[in-house]
């Protein structure tokens, strides 16, 4: 008696490799999203630093000219700087890092404080920016005018220099050391908790 070999199925003979190919051709990424937004995101740093037209931000103190302000030495601001934008003067005394900011209202005249907020200068963040036509603090995110600089004292502005504090000329306005030195207390955290 002969056995009949059953005819059935033959069973698969798997490749990995061919059939991992198959798998991975299937799932293939395209990476033209991945690569379009990695261009976007470059784009938009490249616009950022460019949209500066070569000129540091006015807001951005690192980028200007820190003055070390000495015993007999005073803070000269010359007034044909000063604009209806505010302008930030970043200096050292007893190596405290300060700012003092300048502007010019709508009256015309030059207004100037310390750039930093009366009720939040211990936070670290109690400093201001300028966004748009208003400064706004870094901290509780209050708006204040320019015209409302050196008018107002107490509560969340700028810290105002008024005119017995300061020397003003045509030309300059000059802020003493001994003046300065009096308010390295406002600046002992500025901007270094956060």
């Amino acid at each position: 008696m002969s056995k009949k070999k059953k005819h059935g199925k033959k069973p698969a003979v798997t490749n990995s490799t061919a059939s991992g190919a198959r798998e991975a051709a299937k799932k293939k990424v395209n990476p033209l999203p991945i690569i379009a937004a990695a261009v976007a995101v470059v784009s938009i740093v490249v616009v950022i630093l460019v949209n500066r037209n070569g000129a540091p931000d006015k807001n951005d103190s690192a980028l200007n000219n820190t003055v070390n302000v000495t015993a007999g030495g005073s803070l000269v601001i010359p007034t044909a700087d000063i604009t209806s934008d505010v302008s930030f003067y970043p200096l050292k005394v007893d190596g405290t890092s300060m700012e003092v900011l300048a502007v010019k209202a709508s009256d015309g005249t030059i207004r100037t404080a310390f750039n930093t907020c009366q009720s939040c200068y211990a936070s670290g963040r109690g400093y201001y920016v300028q966004v748009g036509n208003d400064l706004v603090c870094q901290n509780c995110g209050f708006h204040f005018t320019p015209d409302d600089v050196e008018i107002m004292a107490g509560g969340c502005n700028p810290w105002p220099i008024f005119a017995e504090n300061k020397t003003v000329s045509d030309d300059t306005i000059s802020i003493s050391y001994d003046f300065l030195t009096q308010a390295r207390i406002i600046f002992s955290k500025w901007k270094t908790d956060f």
